[in-house]
């Protein structure tokens, strides 16, 4: 998952360099953080968060074969 929400991310943004995605893992769920550049916060959300929700739509459809819930957070 962690690499799916990567290479999604650095296509959306100006400054791919600084883009960070880290991934914990515990019984139930995987928590997938994704960190961007101040300016580019917009581009990854969206207007009125339409890519963010894509994010996390294609990240859950590529998690369906998995038994754990995915959870794709946006961070500062």
């Amino acid at each position: 998952m962690k690499e799916l929400v990567e290479v999604i991310a650095k296509a959306l943004v100006d400054y791919p360099d600084e883009v960070v995605v880290t991934e914990t893992e515990n019984d139930k769920s995987i928590v997938v953080e994704l960190r961007v550049a101040q300016s580019d916060m917009g581009k990854v959300i969206g207007k009125q968060g339409r890519i963010a929700k894509a994010i996390r739509s294609v990240v859950k459809a590529a998690a369906s074969k998995s038994e754990k819930k995915v959870i794709v957070d946006i961070m500062q």
